[in-house]
């Protein structure tokens, strides 16, 4: 949609919303060609809204005065008719366990932690798949090299439609990532994106599925709170750096977890970024971001540390070439084994 366009569309009110028509959501095309000529489209939920003719004559009105010098059209469409609700249609009853990786801030590593992760799982011979719940900043499209893939829909006998996943490695993926630009500001309220992901959840052709590993947005918020009334999740990860501030951050997705309304086990607490260890001193260790943090909070909370993961240079160069380390590097092969071993431990062996 042109700014400028969009702007001049802003200033004019729908009488029944009391709100402009571009927030009401009636705009849906505004462009302006580059010989300056101008394309409006109008789209109206109401077969015949009594106040369409009205504001398109605004619009016209508007847009002359603006710019007296360009071509303009405006043209009115009815929108498609909403699709039926799909009530109490989940594809989630073949999940046998949800667990969710969470992170009290950003920039921890908690979206690579989740792909390793269920690399590792899916490496135990079980059958993983991975819901990028992470709305305002999808990766896993990104960690799996799959950003290009378009999801298909198929629709059952009964009408309902549902999306296909995409694999990669064995593992079924499913992101808001695939629905947007890359380049796309995510500018969504709460309740757009409660909405976003209650369809990815339930309208995702997942199958069975031993493991499904939930990327959570850091923090603690609607979308949080979203996932566990949509998911019956079995436990949860809390991924952090050893700094102090990382570390104070958990505090409070532990206590999320926690919660006597919530009350979903805290799984353990795996410490990225734990130290770095240069290949030609093997020996030595480097602290970058502090010694032991997380795993210091875990002692003190009651809670398992599921391990340490050091800094990897391959760890890095997987999740930028889309195939993440812990699938072809012995080395880190050897610290989300021990990961998910543990995480298995602590969840039922029976669904």
């Amino acid at each position: 949609m042109n700014e400028q366009l969009e702007a001049l569309l802003r200033q004019i009110i729908h009488p029944e919303t009391e709100q402009n028509i571009v927030d009401s959501g009636f705009v849906d095309r505004a462009d302006m060609g580059e010989d300056g000529s101008i394309a409006i489209t109008l789209r109206f939920q109401k077969a015949r809204d009594p106040f369409a003719q009205k504001i398109k004559r605004i619009v016209e009105a508007k847009v002359a005065e603006e710019y007296p010098n360009n071509k303009a059209i405006v043209i009115i469409r009815e929108a498609a008719p909403k699709p039926r609700r799909q009530e109490n249609i989940t594809t989630t009853t073949d999940i046998c366990r949800v667990v969710a990786i969470a992170s009290g801030k950003g920039g921890v590593g908690k979206s690579t932690v989740t792909a390793n992760l269920a690399v590792a799982l899916r490496q135990r011979g079980y059958n993983v798949g991975i819901l990028d719940a992470d709305i305002y900043g999808p990766s896993q499209t990104k960690m799996f090299g799959v950003e290009d893939y378009v999801p298909d829909a198929e629709r059952d006998d009964e009408g309902h439609d549902f999306i296909i996943p995409s694999q990669s490695l064995g593992i079924k993926i499913m992101s808001i990532g695939f629905f947007i630009r890359p380049t796309d500001a995510l500018m969504w309220r709460g309740g757009m994106a409660v909405n976003a992901l209650h369809q990815l959840i339930h309208q995702t052709r997942w199958g069975k599925l031993d493991y499904l590993l939930v990327d959570l947005p850091p923090g603690t918020g609607d979308i949080h709170l979203s996932i566990i009334n949509e998911l019956k999740i079995s436990g949860a990860v809390i991924v952090s750096t050893p700094q102090q501030v990382a570390v104070a951050d958990v505090v409070r997705g532990v206590e999320m977890f926690r919660h006597p309304q919530v009350d979903i086990p805290v799984l353990g607490i795996v410490e990225n970024m734990a130290w770095f260890t240069p290949e030609e001193l093997p020996n030595n260790r480097y602290y970058l971001f502090g010694n032991g943090g997380a795993k210091r909070y875990a002692e003190a909370a009651g809670v398992d540390l599921l391990g340490q993961v050091p800094i990897i240079q391959s760890i890095m160069d997987g999740g930028d070439e889309g195939r993440p380390a812990g699938g072809y590097d012995p080395r880190v092969e050897e610290y989300y084994a021990e990961i998910a071993a543990k995480v298995v431990d602590k969840l039922p062996t029976e669904c």
